[in-house]
This record gives C-alpha cells, sequence and structure tokens, in this order.
C-alpha cells in the first residue's frame, strides 16, 4: 500500500481531495477513500498501486498544495539529516557575511550557481572564502545575529522528530560559527559544517579541511543509518540546493525544500508552498502530537 499526502495549511477542501481521489483513479492507482490528518490543512490518500502514476497525476496539480506519495509502511522516521542555508534557516550565511565585507552580490553570485549544480562545490567554497580576507572576525557573530533567522516550522519539526525518538542532523556546507548555534536553537542532537580559519582576529581567507561538501551529507546518513540499525525507509533527508541530492537521494524519505529547479525535479518529494512541518504530516503526524518549538527535548 502506499499514501498520497496533500498538505496546504489551512486551505485544503474537500472538493479538492475529491478531485484528486478522481485523478488517481484514472491514474491506475487504486485510491481509497481521503481523511483529514488535520481538517484544513493535510489529509491522507491511501492507495493500493503505481506510485509514480500517483505522484505524476497529482504534483502541481492545485495550486498551492504540495503533494507527499510514498509507501505506507515506515512512513515514520527515526533518522533526519537536514541541510541549513535556506533549508533550516532562511539565508545563506556565507552571502550574508559578505555583505559586511561590502562584496555580496560577487559572493551570492557564486553561491547561486553552487546551489543550482553549475559549479563544484568544494572549489566554489574556497573561491568565497578567499574573497573575505581580512574581514574582522566579529562580523560573523553580528551577522548571525542580525541576519540569521530560523526557517518557519524548524524547531517544531525537530523537537517533535525527537520526542518521538528520531535522532536529527544538521549538516552544512556552511560554517560550525553559524551551524553549532542554530543546531542548538532548533534542537538538534549535532551539527557538522566547515570550520572557517581565523588568525589575528582577522579571517585568513581559507577553510580547515576536508570540506563538508555532498559526499560528506550523504556518509553522515549512511553511518547514523549504520549506527542506529535503521532500514532505508526509516531515514528522512531535506534539502535545497544540489549538494543535498545525494543524501535526497538514498534516503527513505528524501525532499526538496522550496528547492533550487536541479534538486526539486531529481527528488522524490518536494514542498514548494508549505513550511517545515509539512515533514510532520508527511510522516502522519497531526498537529495535536507535535512539539511545541519553546519546549525543551
Amino acid at each position: 500500500m502506499f499514501t498520497a499526502t496533500l498538505i496546504a495549511a489551512g486551505r485544503l477542501s474537500p472538493q479538492t481531495l475529491s478531485s484528486a481521489v478522481e485523478r488517481m483513479a484514472g491514474a491506475g492507482c487504486e485510491p481509497d477513500q481521503w481523511v483529514w490528518i488535520d481538517e484544513g490543512d493535510a489529509a491522507d490518500i491511501p492507495f493500493a498501486s503505481a506510485m509514480e502514476a500517483a505522484r505524476s497525476a497529482l504534483e502541481g496539480a492545485f495550486a498551492g498544495v504540495d503533494v507527499v506519495v510514498q509507501p505506507s509502511g515506515g512512513r515514520e522516521k527515526r533518522l533526519l539529516v537536514a541541510d541549513m542555508d535556506s533549508t533550516m534557516i532562511t539565508v545563506e550565511c556565507i552571502d550574508e557575511l559578505a555583505d559586511y565585507a561590502g562584496i555580496k552580490p560577487q559572493i551570492a553570485e557564486i553561491t547561486e550557481a553552487a546551489m543550482r549544480g553549475e559549479l563544484d562545490f568544494a572549489a566554489a567554497l574556497d573561491a568565497r572564502v578567499a574573497l573575505l580576507k581580512g574581514l574582522d572576525a566579529a562580523a560573523i557573530e553580528r551577522c548571525r545575529n542580525e541576519r540569521v533567522r530560523l526557517m518557519p516550522g524548524a524547531s517544531t519539526l525537530v523537537r517533535t522528530m525527537r520526542a518521538r525518538g528520531a535522532t536529527t542532523i544538521l549538516v552544512s556546507g556552511g560554517f560550525t560559527a553559524f551551524a553549532e548555534p542554530v543546531a542548538a536553537e532548533i534542537g538538534f542532537d549535532r551539527a557538522i559544517a566547515n570550520r572557517l580559519d581565523v588568525a589575528d582576529g582577522q579571517l585568513a581567507g581559507t577553510v580547515a579541511k576536508p570540506i563538508v561538501d555532498s559526499a560528506t551529507k550523504e556518509q553522515t546518513l549512511r553511518a547514523a543509518r549504520a549506527d542506529l540499525n535503521l532500514p532505508d525507509d526509516s531515514t528522512l533527508a531535506v534539502g535545497d540546493g544540489a549538494n543535498d541530492l545525494a543524501m535526497i537521494n538514498i534516503a527513505g524519505l528524501g525532499v526538496a525544500y522550496h528547492a533550487k529547479p536541479v534538486v526539486a525535479a531529481a527528488a522524490a518529494a518536494r514542498i514548494d508552498h508549505n513550511d517545515l512541518t509539512s515533514l510532520l504530516w508527511a510522516q502522519g503526524i497531526a498537529r495535536s502530537q507535535w512539539v511545541d518549538s519553546t519546549r525543551s527535548v
């Protein structure tokens, strides 16, 4: 059996769900009756066959509605591996840091190309960090305080999953100076990221090696899955850029979150319209079971 979850917080109607069932029936998916997870927010449509046909029939069919199609078994995940920049937070930290050096447009252009998969990630990171050489290291804390904001739903997602027994890991191609406090604020078990080199109170223009990149993210998921003795389908990976694709592709549920086109096209699931709490509904977890983001874990 399979499940199609339709998500449109505060905007999902019975008419949309009935139309979705009709589309799935026409695609040969043998759907059952839809059922609310949270009325008006998210609903499930169980179905018997043709998972890819169901995804094709539903994705993009209804304005403002996100769709997650997956096997029904192993739906609730026990491991979350997540990207940080533009996924768990609303900005790209290196671009914002560059603004304090007066070179944000120059660095942001390289960042965008790297996230689209047009540049080698490690080489692009080295090139951007080199441009920051000489920036006062105090700009890091200032940038973190002034610019970094959590993505809506981030804390609720992570704290709810942890409260239900999941392990949560933040893996970022960004920097520990941002990732470690962000991970602590959101509630992750741990964070992995790159370390900026600092000399005499200034950025040295280099980053410690080896660089945390796409391969690191994939290896982190594989290693955590093995350490926890989890089956593949118990894992969830989420990100927005090309360097997230490797972990997205091997996760039980790999999600492109408000992602670049190359990522959205390749991922098995994508969230384009709603916030990160969508990933709780995708696991069948109703709002009444969510952990408030202000509560400790």
